[in-house]
């Protein structure tokens, strides 16, 4: 459910990642990321960096996979994380200007397109942006409309996009998010997910969430806020302030901690 046109995600890409780079680069790389435990400000910036290296490479080489690919060699010092990132960022905007959306290209999930990577890049830029801001005690608002996307795709991508392998089991409980926006709230089912993945042999059986279209079912809960509120909620980087929350006390504890799992 992409809400912006793909020059919007490359613009939104340019501009959270130029503010990630600004705030980090006055920042002691020492500092603590106190959203990300165990990073500091080298290692987000490294990790950013080694992200959009990695997307610029699939997006030129599409449909390839990363198989052959080797992990980026770690700079010494933080002006050389300056410059990597400098780079990379460059080499993911570049690959992406060069792309149609809807061109195959390999992605860890069921979408396998330009368009796909585009969205999930914004809003990693995004997301990571947050992160510097905290790290530095800068932190700034985060654009509505990306943001409104951004509780879409936290909740039908990141959390909700269960791999092919699996199977999601609809059960009881149902939640119904009015964000400000999204013309239209997003609705999403408890359930229960169940599969091995054939890549390691790991077998899940656990609690999950699915996005389901709004077949007028009443929900058992409804949470609103603003979206750069939810989104940031949503990825465990802000507070509950500013969420307002009704309905079945036990199906929204149910739902907290689907949700404070890590996404993987």
């Amino acid at each position: 459910m992409s809400l912006l046109p793909h020059p919007a995600y490359l613009d939104h890409i340019r501009t959270e990642s130029r503010r990630f780079r600004e705030v980090l680069a006055g920042c002691d790389p020492a500092a603590r990321v106190p959203s990300c435990p165990g990073w500091d400000a080298a290692d987000l910036l490294f990790h950013l960096a080694g992200v959009q290296r990695f997307w610029s490479t699939i997006v030129r080489q599409r449909p390839e996979g990363p198989e052959a690919l080797a992990e980026p060699e770690r700079p010494a010092t933080y002006d050389g994380l300056l410059g990597f990132f400098d780079e990379s960022s460059a080499a993911l905007v570049d690959a992406l200007e060069q792309a149609d959306p809807v061109e195959q290209a390999w992605t860890w999930a069921p979408e396998q397109t330009v368009g796909f990577i585009v969205r999930r890049q914004a809003h990693e830029a995004l997301i990571h942006r947050l992160d510097a801001e905290l790290t530095a005690g800068q932190v700034t608002p985060l654009d509505g409309t990306l943001a409104a996307d951004g509780v879409a795709e936290v909740l039908g991508v990141m959390y909700g996009g269960g791999p092919a392998w699996g199977t999601f089991t609809p059960r009881d409980g149902l939640v119904r998010f009015d964000v400000g926006g999204l013309a239209t709230p997003v609705f999403v089912r408890l359930g229960w997910f169940t599969g091995t993945d054939p890549d390691n042999g790991k077998t899940y059986d656990e609690p999950d969430i699915g996005v389901v279209p709004n077949d007028g079912t009443e929900p058992h809960v409804v949470v609103a806020g603003a979206s750069g509120v939810l989104d940031a909620w949503l990825w465990r980087r802000g507070s509950d302030e500013g969420i307002a929350v009704s309905g079945d006390d036990a199906v929204w504890s149910r739902f907290r901690q689907i949700v404070a799992q890590p996404i993987t």
